[in-house]
């Protein structure tokens, strides 16, 4: 078996113009563009560059993009006082404030700060709660990118045994939460899980989150399952730097019957969740029906 590829840019322009198309009737039919305003403390080169993608990619959809770079110095409080003035922004449907954070920065309170409303990361504890209680809520964008694939790929997931390698707050949990409440019957899984390869084993659909390169092996894999490798790893192999999933790509793809690659994969529908939550924060800030297949 060889397994199908999951092309992750592809889906992610696929719904970039859908988000495109929703902000353009909104304009014309409401007068409303939505607005995404992000948050760098800092120099961090990593973080500079997402930084600048997310504002490339938010007025390419025909969004507001309002960028705000505060020095590695700048005091807790007026971090906190700028969270202030966009939560009471109108303008401002969707605040995302780049993580890392100083070391002199409280991330959890900086994130707490933000109205959940406009929380288009997620991450906020109400946000958190909301999803964890099968509520409407902000979704995680990884998670999020994650799950639209899984529904491309297979339509209902009623019924399928997923196992979630991972148990971070950004994507391990929230990714169970998405899949629990699609009635797929979850295992969270992590390092530490006794016999993770039997665990693995028994999975339709593997959402590798853990952090490992490569760490996955296809002798893990049911024939047939679906692998969504969530990892990006840089490693040296023959001199060179490159990037690597969590999953093992070359023996997965022998025996999986659907994976995403890396890069290439999950990436690229990170952002342009990131867009649709911006979009669907907007639609329910103005009381207007949310986009279709643009939400969990």
């Amino acid at each position: 078996m060889v397994a199908e590829i999951i092309d992750g840019k592809a889906f992610a322009a696929t719904v970039r113009g859908h988000v495109a198309d929703h902000v353009a009737r909104l304009k014309e039919e409401h007068g409303i563009t939505p607005g995404l305003a992000v948050v760098l403390v800092g120099e961090d080169p990593a973080s500079q560059v997402y930084v600048r993608s997310k504002g490339k990619q938010t007025v390419e959809v025909g969004m507001n993009s309002y960028e705000h770079k505060l020095s590695a110095d700048t005091p807790q409080k007026d971090l906190l006082d700028l969270i202030d003035k966009l939560n009471n922004d109108s303008a401002v449907h969707g605040i995302l404030v780049q993580l890392p954070l100083p070391r002199h920065m409280n991330e959890d309170l900086v994130i707490n700060a933000i109205d959940p409303a406009k929380d288009v990361d997620g991450f906020h504890i109400s946000n958190v709660g909301l999803l964890g209680t099968g509520q409407k809520s902000m979704v995680p964008c990884t998670p999020l990118g994650c799950l639209m694939m899984l529904r491309d790929h297979h339509g209902s997931l009623s019924g399928k045994d997923a196992v979630v390698i991972g148990r971070s707050n950004i994507v391990g949990k929230p990714m169970a939460q998405l899949l629990l409440g699609d009635s797929c019957t979850v295992t969270i899984a992590h390092s530490r899980t006794k016999d993770l390869p039997d665990v693995v084993r028994r999975a339709d659909i593997v959402v590798a989150a853990v952090g490992r390169p490569e760490m996955v092996q296809g002798d893990w894999i049911k024939e047939g399952a679906t692998v969504i490798d969530v990892g990006i790893n840089r490693i040296e192999r023959d001199g060179k730097n490159v990037l690597v999933g969590d999953v093992h790509y070359e023996s997965a793809a022998a025996v999986a019957g659907a994976i995403t690659p890396v890069p290439g994969g999950v990436g690229p529908m990170t952002i342009a969740c990131l867009l649709a939550n911006t979009l669907t924060a907007c639609c329910r800030a103005n009381g207007l029906p949310e986009p279709e297949g643009l939400t969990a």
